[in-house]
């Protein structure tokens, strides 16, 4: 069933992808879900596509797509799906966006494929099977201390509490690393990690489809993912933190204080 999964995953990214390739240059027809928070024709068309390619298929699977929600028929089987991760980055050409599609079976993450735009990077994993981009095995990097890392994080929409705590957050990261990216597509930067780039990668605010595919790439890629407090990470809950295995623990220390505080608020986490 595994491989009848991935080979339907694989068609269903590669139609997508080429809808949004074709759009990149093209003006963009722009709606607001909120103050920033963008969705634009290309979302829905990549989705569209995606989901019909599911269906033919798999026409009995749930599925959780970030435009239209969820589609439940009661299966053990559930496709996540990120049509279009890094909106912003792609209504305004900024080259980091992508396509992600993750599948569970009873919870359980158990393939994952992620295309990363418009470098046209496919990076991709199946439970017990590795990590692989453009068909060749990644791995995490072997960097064994903070002083000596690079990191990746993003920023929510919503400019909260947790918002300004990750922005002190950034800036003690910064202090300590050799650097910290934000590059906005959640998928691309766990997929970075899965493939060595950078060795570390937390954030707040999370959804099921910034994170199902690439969690899985990135465990499958020998990396470790948990909670910020390295309490077990789940899918359904807003965030997580990423890395080689070998920082994350000093990661831990730093940023469960934070995550300590933000609940001392009675904020969700």
């Amino acid at each position: 069933m595994v491989n009848k999964i991935y080979i339907t995953a694989l068609s269903a990214i590669e139609k997508a992808s080429a809808v949004v390739l074709k759009a990149h240059e093209l003006p963009k027809n722009t709606e607001f879900k909120g103050r920033i928070d963008l969705v634009t024709a290309t979302d829905k068309e990549s989705e569209s596509i995606i989901i019909n390619e599911i269906q033919k298929v798999f026409p009995d699977h749930d599925i959780l797509a970030e435009e239209s929600g969820a589609k439940s028929n009661q299966s053990n089987y559930k496709w996540i799906i990120d049509p279009l991760d890094g909106t912003t980055n792609f209504v305004h050409g900024y080259p980091s966006f992508g396509i992600s599609i993750g599948v569970a079976h009873k919870d359980k993450l158990i393939c994952g494929i992620v295309k990363e735009l418009p470098v046209d990077n496919l990076y991709s994993a199946i439970e017990g099977q590795g990590a692989f981009c453009n068909g060749e095995p990644i791995k995490v990097s072997t960097v064994n201390s903070l002083e000596r890392s690079l990191l990746v994080t993003g920023f929510s929409y919503n400019h909260d509490d947790k918002w300004s705590m990750n922005f002190e957050l950034f800036k003690r990261f910064v202090d300590l690393t050799q650097g910290v990216r934000r590059l906005g597509a959640a998928a691309i930067d766990l997929c970075h990690v899965a493939s060595g780039k950078v060795d570390g990668f937390w954030e707040f605010d999370l959804n099921p489809w910034d994170t199902a595919a690439g969690v899985l790439i990135v465990q499958e890629a020998g990396g470790t993912i948990t909670k910020m407090d390295g309490t077990d990470f789940n899918i359904n809950r807003p965030q997580l933190l990423a890395t080689n295995g070998l920082i994350q623990q000093e990661m831990i220390g730093l940023l469960t204080p934070a995550i300590q505080e933000l609940r001392a608020k009675d904020i969700n986490i």
